[in-house]
């Protein structure tokens, strides 16, 4: 997709229905690799802070290691709380839970 298709489909009719729901078309770069570029866009997680109670994130999958996930929760906890106005004051409480398993309290 080159600059001036992606700046009418931002300006057009599509471009902020696309963008609000975070699906909007990112460039690649020729000296890129496309594997790469999926892979790290898959990897993401993103939060969105509303006026929400309650907050559901995937921080991991069956394939990873214990410490792998250990690790992806806590880089996300932390993440999560930077983004607080007022940090840890504003988590009353965090649970951990597996697809089909129990809730557990970790905080």
């Amino acid at each position: 997709m080159s600059k001036v298709s992606s700046a009418v489909l931002r300006q057009g009719i599509l471009g902020p229905g696309l963008n609000k729901a975070g699906k909007f078309p990112t460039l690649l770069g020729k000296n890129e690799d496309l594997k790469v570029k999926i892979n790290e866009l898959q990897c993401q997680v993103k939060f969105q802070l509303k006026k929400v109670l309650c907050m559901g994130v995937a921080v991991g999958n069956v394939k990873l290691t214990e410490d792998q996930l250990v690790a992806n929760i806590e880089r996300s906890i932390s993440f999560l709380v930077s983004l607080l106005k007022k940090g840890w004051q504003n988590i009353k409480c965090l649970y951990i839970k597996s697809s089909m398993g129990a809730p557990i309290k970790i905080y």
